[in-house]
């Protein structure tokens, strides 16, 4: 172990002196995930200062906005340098099986990253073929907002499963609140994969993305019964607002709950200054206990850019315990590196990093962790068949052709 590193401290130091040039780093983390790209952009400049740094963001939440423009770029030659990327099947079913991507099994051995990442994570970022990204950080899913000051204050709690979710929504409706916040439409869809969660359990919900459980099984038609009724208890201006705005509803009182990611905590702890457990709680979504769905930040390296080797040092710093902790606490999420110090990080981010080794942990579908891209992407026509018809039916038949389509799972 103190060799390997030895070796790359003196690889690091090396080419740190000889890194000239210019890097683009693409990605969808603006406004306020900003912040945590900005200090990790700065760690690079400090250590390679001769290389110009390209900040290539596409605004749009869930990078909706930015797949499409990476989707031009990589189709017609032009890679970015390094990009942003949900580590597992959205860029192993889509650029790694195109042949667009290089294997980083020897960045790996060279950096000693097999015994400083869970073996899971690198099987989630592998095939038979290679390693193909590194991860930056773990996010989870699966979490339920609330300020706990407002809970008291209507006399609820954070409710354990969905049934109990519902029953309360007359009581909050009562006191002239939105029992929970939504957004624009991928943050529905990340609505309808905690609800199918907490529906499923975490083995039929698994099996959705093996194929092993049809979409118009009873079971799996249960999760849109219980999604169009959970979103009853919801806004009606849904569909205009981001996901941020949709938590300031939970900070602002007009709502209860809002179900989103962890980078919501890292918008209410670094952009609203408030205080994790006190400005606002956490639980997980309703019938989730005791799991942890995940979703992965990760680069890789695309095969024929100019500035090879510049991004290569930007993969080491992405990938080491220092680079991931200047990152991580500003952007509301967990280093996946075993040698991060969580000291560094908030109350909010030490609880979920307990959980991350303790809960049984399953994929995001939104975030590209559970199935492939293929399927990913055309899951938002089924959610717009479900809005528009109100059809569990519809909604069914539509995501089974789409999955046999695809040909999910193999």
């Amino acid at each position: 172990m103190l060799r390997k590193w030895l070796l790359a401290s003196f690889f690091t130091l090396f080419t740190a002196a000889a890194a000239q040039g210019q890097i683009e780093i693409f990605s969808w983390w603006a406004g306020d995930e900003g912040p945590a790209l900005e200090a990790l952009i700065a760690q690079y400049q400090a250590d390679h200062p001769g290389v110009e740094v390209v900040n290539a963001t596409v605004t749009g939440g869930s990078g909706v906005n930015a797949r499409a423009v990476l989707k031009t770029r990589m189709l017609g030659g032009d890679p970015p340098d390094a990009f942003q990327v949900h580590a597992g099947q959205e860029l192993i079913g889509t650029w790694v099986v195109a042949d667009r991507m290089e294997d980083l099994t020897f960045l790996y051995e060279e950096q000693g990253w097999f015994d400083q990442y869970p073996q899971g994570l690198i099987d989630l970022m592998s095939t038979e073929d290679g390693i193909w990204s590194v991860p930056v950080n773990i996010h989870r899913s699966n979490v339920m907002w609330y300020v706990p000051a407002n809970l008291t204050e209507w006399g609820i709690e954070a409710p354990a499963t969905w049934d109990a979710f519902l029953s309360m929504c007359p009581t909050i409706r009562a006191a002239g609140v939105t029992p929970l916040a939504l957004g624009e439409n991928w943050t529905q869809q990340h609505l309808w994969e905690s609800v199918a969660l907490g529906v499923l359990g975490a083995d039929d919900y698994e099996a959705l993305w093996t194929g092993e459980l049809a979409f118009t099984d009873p079971k799996a038609m249960e999760v849109w019964d219980v999604f169009g009724q959970v979103l009853e208890c919801t806004n009606d201006d849904a569909a205009g607002l981001s996901w941020q705005q949709a938590t300031d509803m939970v900070v602002g009182g007009t709502a209860a709950f809002n179900i989103m990611g962890d980078w919501a905590a890292g918008y209410m702890v670094t952009t609203l200054g408030l205080e994790p457990g006190e400005g606002f709680g956490w639980a997980a979504s309703p019938g989730t206990d005791g799991v942890f769905m995940m979703l992965s930040d990760a680069f890789g390296l695309p095969q024929g850019i100019s500035n090879r080797e510049n991004t290569l040092d930007w993969l080491r710093l992405v990938g080491s315990a220092e680079g991931q902790d200047i990152f991580n606490p500003l952007k509301g999420s967990i280093a996946p590196h075993l040698e991060s110090d969580l000291d560094l990080y908030n109350a909010y981010l030490q609880d979920t990093a307990s959980d991350w080794t303790s809960n049984r942990v399953v994929g995001s579908l939104v975030h590209g962790a559970a199935a492939k891209e293929a399927f990913m992407s055309d899951f938002a026509t089924v959610m717009e068949i479900y809005l528009a018809t109100g059809s569990a039916m519809n909604a069914a038949n539509a995501a089974q052709a789409i999955a046999t389509q695809v040909s999910l799972g193999q």
